[in-house]
């Protein structure tokens, strides 16, 4: 029987993709390409509102392969009591840690250096001088050690930085030095200025940077999240910023999208960016060979790359 494939990228598009499978093009449309039933491997649409990428899954009885191409996977995560024992749920881990990366460094200087006072100063015709933090001789602490963290650090060495400092779920030991685990972090949050949060949205992050974990960073220190927006207690980080004793830098909110009027628009010492750690162009070619690549293991029955979970496992 041949095997067939949904893709978000009309798959012309793609080079590389191996032959065998029939190829549709789906990405979020009213109508589906054909029977969901008939599909084995799903590609989830990108960047598409709540649960449109799930929207298929509960008639997808004959899928084999769930594949993102976000590096979480919390967006599927309602769709998964529908998938048969056995389906591979994949991420798009080595897609997005080119451009999340430069975004989080993008934020960080943006923040530290007065950007966004420079730009509205601008809009004034004002000249806005002073001294202002530089990166310089800060301490960083990455709270979310997996690719996407590591590719933080590596743009964040050459910035002769005091020290950074690393946190998983599990304590390991990397080329660059030791990751500490989650136990750790009331230990470390009093010594970073820069806090930047790449963790995925678990049930053991959903909340994380609670009240007490804001209470025990430093003032005047910053704090990024490029991860997802609950990872943050909005109404704590929201009572932090209004003392004016730390500021953020925020890619992810929650709620979100952040609706006109809510109070973190206006918040003092906060910038924030639509969620566009990933969007850039070098999603694009990353997605294709990801793809190109995983389908061939799926045709020639290799392991897959970036298996997060098997449903029933």
């Amino acid at each position: 029987m041949t095997a067939e494939v949904w893709l978000p990228i009309a798959p012309e598009e793609i080079e590389g993709l191996p032959e065998g499978p029939r190829y549709l093009f789906w990405d979020g449309a009213e109508e589906f390409p054909a029977d969901p039933a008939d599909c084995s491997f799903y590609v989830v649409p990108y960047m598409k509102p709540a649960g449109i990428g799930v929207r298929p899954l509960p008639e997808m009885t004959s899928v084999e392969v769930v594949q993102t191409l976000s590096a979480g996977t919390d967006h599927v995560q309602p769709g998964l009591r529908h998938l048969r024992p056995g389906v591979r749920l994949c991420n798009a881990r080595g897609v997005h840690e080119a451009s999340t990366a430069e975004l989080t460094l993008t934020l960080v200087l943006a923040s530290l250096r007065g950007i966004p006072d420079f730009v509205r100063a601008q809009d004034r015709g004002q000249w806005l001088g002073g001294f202002r933090p530089a990166l310089a001789d800060k301490s960083v602490l990455i709270v979310g050690y997996g690719s996407i963290g590591a590719a933080i650090e590596d743009r964040l060495a050459s910035f002769e930085l005091a020290r950074v400092a690393r946190v998983a779920r599990s304590e390991r030991t990397t080329a660059r030095g030791p990751v500490h685990p989650l136990t750790e972090l009331p230990s470390l949050l009093p010594h970073a200025d820069v806090v930047i949060l790449s963790t995925p949205l678990t049930q053991e992050t959903r909340g994380l940077v609670d009240a007490e974990f804001l209470a025990r960073m430093k003032d005047g220190a910053l704090l990024v999240n490029v991860a997802r927006g609950p990872v943050v207690d909005t109404k704590a980080l929201l009572a932090e910023l209004e003392s004016g004793r730390i500021t953020a830098a925020l890619d992810v909110t929650d709620p979100e999208p952040l609706p006109p009027g809510h109070p973190l628009w206006q918040a003092p010492g906060v910038l924030i960016s639509p969620h566009v750690g990933g969007p850039t162009s070098a999603f694009l070619p990353r997605a294709k060979s990801l793809l190109a690549d995983q389908l061939t293991r799926f045709v020639n029955h290799e392991p897959l790359r970036n298996v997060v979970l098997t449903a029933g496992a």
